[in-house]
C-alpha cells in the first residue's frame, strides 16, 4: 500500500495535515511496537483515547510523545482518557478539557480539545471516547457536536473511539453534520476493532470546509508491520491525510 495521497504536498497556504486518532488501551500492551506504529505514521496531530489516567499519568504521556517525536498537548487524566500528541511544526494556540455529564453506574467521558497552527493553516482538534451504552452513545454524540460547534472555528477535525458502527445512531448522528472521513475518502484498512465483531468503530470527521485526501487503517504503510499493529493495542489506528484551507492572517 503506498502512503496517503498528497501527503507532502501544500499549495496556496493550505496545509495537508496528517492526523492519526488512536485508542491505546492505557499503554497495557508492548509499548515499543505502539511507538513504531505511530512514528511510520509520521503524524502532525494524534487524537488518543484511553491515555493513561492514574498513577503518575503525566510521565507515561510525556514518555509516549518523547518516543513518538511528538510533544504532549493536553488530556488524559483530565478528560478520562482523550488526549492530543502534536508534532514540532505545530504552534499550540490554546487548550480546553472539559467532561460530559455523569451517569451514575458508568464510566464519566469527556473531551480534550486545542487549537494549533500547522504550516499555513488553522485547525481546531477534538479527542473523544464515547459510551458502552447504547443510550448514553446517542446523548453524547449530541454534546461531541455541541462541543465541536462551541470552538467557534471553521475547521475542525474530531477522532474518536465511538464504540458503534456507521450504521448505528450515534455514529450516524455526528455523520450527519460531519463528515465522515473514511467513508469521503477511503484508504488503507477499514475494521478498527481486532476482537470480534470487527467493525469500524473508531473515525476521523471533519467539518465540510477540509478536503480529505484520503483515511483509514494503515495497513500495508511502510514501516507499519502488521505484527506491530496487533501488538500495540486492542484497537487499529486511523490515519488521514486532510488540506485545511489557509488561516485568515487577520485571526
Amino acid at each position: 500500500m503506498e502512503d496517503l495521497p498528497g501527503s507532502a504536498s501544500e499549495s496556496e497556504g493550505s496545509a495537508v495535515v496528517r492526523v492519526l486518532s488512536y485508542n491505546i488501551r492505557s499503554l497495557r500492551d508492548d509499548r515499543a511496537a505502539l511507538a513504531r506504529v505511530i512514528r511510520a505514521c509520521a503524524p502532525d496531530l494524534v487524537l488518543i483515547q484511553e491515555a493513561p489516567r492514574f498513577f503518575r499519568w503525566q510521565k507515561a504521556a510525556v514518555r509516549l510523545a518523547e518516543a513518538t517525536g511528538l510533544v504532549y498537548v493536553t488530556g488524559g487524566a483530565t478528560t478520562t482518557g482523550p488526549m492530543i500528541l502534536a508534532g514540532l511544526r505545530a504552534h499550540v494556540e490554546r487548550t480546553e478539557d472539559s467532561l460530559m455529564p455523569r451517569t451514575p453506574g458508568l464510566h464519566r467521558r469527556g473531551f480534550a480539545t486545542a487549537v494549533l497552527r500547522i504550516g499555513g493553516a488553522r485547525l481546531a482538534a477534538v479527542s473523544t471516547h464515547l459510551s458502552l451504552s447504547p443510550a448514553e452513545r446517542y446523548d453524547q454524540a449530541k454534546l461531541v457536536l455541541d462541543r465541536v460547534r462551541a470552538m467557534g472555528e471553521p475547521h475542525v477535525v474530531l477522532g474518536g473511539d465511538f464504540n458503534e458502527p456507521p450504521d448505528r445512531p450515534g455514529f450516524g448522528r455526528i455523520a450527519a453534520v460531519l463528515r465522515d472521513a473514511h467513508a469521503v475518502k477511503p484508504w488503507g484498512g477499514e475494521v478498527t476493532n481486532t476482537r470480534p465483531p470487527f467493525q469500524r468503530i473508531d473515525a476521523i470527521f471533519t467539518t465540510p470546509s477540509i478536503e480529505v485526501l484520503g483515511c483509514g487503517v494503515p495497513q500495508g504503510l511502510p514501516g507499519v508491520s502488521d505484527a506491530d499493529l496487533h501488538a500495540a493495542t486492542d484497537h487499529l489506528p486511523v490515519l488521514a491525510a486532510l488540506r485545511v484551507p489557509a488561516a485568515d492572517a487577520s485571526a
